[in-house]
């Protein structure tokens, strides 16, 4: 897998929490979020700093774990403000999740205010560098866009979860085992999409350059506008850098990802005569009634619509 990025942005991540909010007298003059939530069956309550994390708990936890999200469906995770009703949500929870690798720069004032430990999720994974901008060299964080690196996932909340319930300790991890089998599924269908494509076919051309865990495990060329979300993204070289990749290698689609604009990525498909393939899912998950109200519905749905985009005659 190799990447090509455009331009070097002055990358300010959008994190200006109002923790001036956060104060335990102003609990209920700031903000909205999610009622409070948690278990009153004795079962362990964990939260999650964002609904992929959720899901992929619910899945290892299974009925005897109580797990709700910090941020809500559709929520860019990058640069999140923590509300009051967060602080007021955790308050009792036995764990939170976090994914670490400087996803949720948020986090550490979040913690500040609470008293439940923190577990990071992504320990054992082997992580790819940002290529250029404020964090060149700081690790990817998206790496739960592996279906191989969410097995990791899995394996470290089992691990979590057995020290917090040891009498499910079985449970969890064959969960792990079960949920890994099912990833394997998706990562396969992933390799062998990908190998049916002609070689300017294997380009993935997205927004922000969350996909560099997938296309190394595919064989793609990552392509993106800007490395991390931030307030200054997309600027006229980065445009121009990649309306020139894809006319110059005849790439047939570009994509976009649902919490952020396609306006630029749309203007880059009409410059470069290729076509928008399509929305693809990263940081955050739909509601039940949307697309991709599971993580394993997020990732088999990005990886269909990569396919199908960069097949030529879009079958």
């Amino acid at each position: 897998m190799s990447t090509v990025k455009f331009g070097s942005p002055n990358l300010k991540f959008r994190c200006h929490a109002l923790f001036a909010c956060l104060a335990p007298l102003a609990v209920t003059a700031c903000g909205a979020g999610y009622e409070a939530v948690g278990s009153t069956d004795g079962r362990p309550k964990v939260m999650t700093t964002f609904t992929v994390l959720a899901d992929i708990a619910r899945n290892i936890g299974g009925d005897a774990i109580v797990v709700e999200s910090i941020t809500k469906p559709g929520v860019e995770i990058h640069g999140y403000e923590p509300t009051p009703s967060d602080v007021r949500r955790v308050a009792d929870a036995d764990m939170i999740l976090e994914n670490g690798l400087g996803l949720e720069l948020w986090f550490e004032d979040f913690m500040a205010r609470v008293d439940a430990p923190s577990v990071v999720v992504t320990d054992g994974i082997d992580t790819i560098p940002i290529a250029s901008g404020d964090y060149e060299g700081d690790a990817n964080p998206h790496a739960w866009m592996s279906p191989l690196n969410t097995a990791v996932y899995a394996e470290n909340i089992a691990d979590a979860f057995a020290e917090l319930d040891p009498d499910n300790a079985g449970l969890f991890h064959a969960n792990a085992a079960a949920y890994a089998d099912e990833l394997r599924d998706v990562h396969d269908e992933l390799v062998t999409g990908v190998a049916e494509l002609s070689e300017n076919q294997r380009a993935l051309v997205s927004c922000e350059g969350a996909f560099a865990y997938l296309a190394r495990d595919a064989g793609l060329i990552e392509v993106y506008l800007w490395p991390v979300n931030s307030d200054e993204q997309g600027t006229p070289r980065q445009v121009t850098g990649a309306i020139g990749y894809v006319r110059d290698h005849d790439v047939p689609a570009v994509f976009c990802e649902s919490t952020v604009d396609d306006t630029l990525q749309r203007h880059v498909a009409r410059d470069a005569d290729a076509e928008f393939g399509g929305v693809l899912y990263v940081d955050s998950l739909s509601t039940d009634d949307g697309p991709v109200p599971t993580y394993l519905d997020l990732i088999r749905t990005d990886v269909r619509t990569i396919i199908a985009g960069l097949t030529e005659d879009g079958s």
